[in-house]
């Protein structure tokens, strides 16, 4: 069997099997096969690619195996972290807020495992989707997968997240649908919607089509992305859904997003439209940024804040590809910073709440006392999502703003360092208070359930990776950063 469809049917296979299985044990451990078969089978690629499938439907490029490496990695620390959490029903009830007047009836455990299987997989054929109508299939069919898991505590905030996900996305992958219908009109009777087939045409292409097709997939997968003006799905979708999820939800969910943006930009590319998708790609990401800024700043419950950080980030990815060059090389390599840190912070960010049983900035201090490794984790956090050497994220900043330099695009440089410098203000404000100081003598989960090993782990390996990343990039990632770069017109 072709390696492709395989990545696909593993963890679809396996969420259907989880749904018949009785016991905690084997459910949980079957998550835990899926994730390192999914791992290892994506491992392979990066010594042999596999061949296309589905007729040329199913491929992988550089684009896709440095996606679905970072998906795999993810969902493969998040099962871990998934064992631990179940494991602990203390921490799952931390994780709703005190002060609602509801039972705790949570989604059944095999719902909740099966759907995180049915996530991966989703993600998965997305990524390896070379056709405009299956990769719109495959992001739909993520929505529908993922919004259980966010509706997992069945708290009324719960219920108004998951609903404002679906109806917010839903009017995005509208969008998404027209801008592929509008793409199919650019490319003329008998259009083939492959990826491979529209590059090879893309100077038939009618470049009015285009270009609507272009602005609305922009839109479309900008909102499922998180990109501004569409993007007020995403704090509450982050903050209510349980933190492992957060984590997949933040850095997986938005890179397969971004990988839609970054499909349409290549054509534009080919079709001479570069510049008309730069600019776009630049006012869009100057806008995510400044509306993260804003609401980063006095931001009064810290999982909201870690999604309003997402944001920005998106807004940074957006900014690197807009400015071209060496930028984009960058903006890939911000992907998969963005993507490591932003997990281990969410996951961390569970441990804290299972501690304090709160997500209010306010009410939680001392977190290097209580709960150490957390806290360490909380306050390295800090310093790697807001760009500060030694971290991978640097380094990526850094090569975006140096490619802005070179190219005199100052009105842009200091538009970014001046957000940026609000955002790190802001965030170090309250991930100081939270981390230093006296723990509160009576906290209300005296186990501190979220310092076991399970919970513990992941995250840790998550921030490691992105610390050595930062000084010492492997020859064969390099290798297909700059591969993916050159996809993209960038260097």
């Amino acid at each position: 069997m072709n390696g492709l469809p395989l990545l696909v049917a593993v963890p679809a296979l396996a969420g259907l099997a989880t749904l018949a299985l009785r016991t905690p044990r084997l459910r949980r451990g079957l998550l835990l096969g899926a994730a390192v078969t999914h791992a290892v089978l994506t491992l392979g690629g990066w010594r042999y690619r596999p061949a296309p499938a589905w007729h040329g439907w199913l491929a992988m490029d550089a684009l896709s195996l440095l996606f679905l490496s970072l998906t795999s990695l993810l969902f493969l620390a998040a099962a871990f972290y998934a064992v631990g959490y179940l494991r602990s029903p203390q921490a799952r009830v931390a994780e709703t807020d005190e002060d609602e007047n509801f039972l705790f009836n949570p989604v059944p455990e095999a719902v909740f495992c099966s759907c995180l299987l049915f996530f991966l997989g989703a993600m998965t054929l997305v990524i390896l989707s070379r056709h405009f109508g299956l990769f719109w299939v495959a992001m739909e069919a993520t929505t529908l997968a993922s919004a259980p898991l966010i509706f997992f505590h069945r708290t009324p905030r719960s219920l108004e997240a998951t609903w404002k996900y679906l109806l917010i996305c839903s009017v995005g992958i509208a969008l998404a649908l027209l801008g592929t219908f509008f793409l199919a009109a650019a490319a003329g009777a008998g259009a083939d919607l492959k990826l491979d087939a529209l590059l090879r045409g893309a100077a038939q292409l009618d470049p009015r089509w285009l270009k609507a097709a272009a602005l609305l997939l922009f839109v479309g997968y900008g909102t499922k992305m998180g990109l501004a003006p569409l993007h007020a799905w995403l704090p509450d979708a982050h903050s209510e859904a349980p933190s492992v999820v957060s984590a997949l939800l933040s850095g997986a969910l938005l890179n397969t997003a971004w990988l839609g943006i970054l499909r349409i930009h290549q054509i534009c590319c080919a079709a001479g439209l570069e510049a008309f998708s730069r600019d776009l790609l630049v006012l869009f990401g100057l806008l995510s940024l400044g509306v993260a800024a804003v609401f980063i700043i006095g931001q009064a419950d810290y999982k909201r804040l870690l999604a309003y950080s997402s944001v920005e980030h998106m807004g940074i990815l957006a900014l690197g590809l807009g400015l071209g060059g060496a930028a984009v090389y960058g903006s890939l390599l911000h992907a998969a910073g963005h993507s490591l840190v932003k997990a281990t912070l969410f996951m961390t960010a569970g441990n804290l709440l299972a501690a304090y049983r709160t997500k209010a900035v306010a009410d939680v201090r001392g977190a290097l006392t209580l709960v150490p490794v957390s806290g360490a984790l909380w306050l390295a956090g800090l310093f790697a999502i807001t760009g500060a050497p030694p971290f991978v994220t640097f380094l990526s900043e850094f090569i975006i703003l140096q490619a802005a330099v070179q190219s005199s695009r100052w009105g842009v440089v200091v538009v970014i360092l001046l957000l940026l410098a609000v955002i790190f203000v802001s965030m170090a404000a309250i991930f100081l208070r939270m981390t230093l100081g006296h723990a509160p003598k009576q906290p209300a989960s005296a186990t501190a359930p979220g310092e076991s090993r399970w919970v513990v782990l992941p995250p840790l390996a998550l921030a490691a990776l992105a610390l050595v990343l930062g000084v010492w990039l492997p020859a064969p990632l390099t290798a297909v950063l700059r591969e993916a770069a050159a996809l993209l017109g960038g260097g």
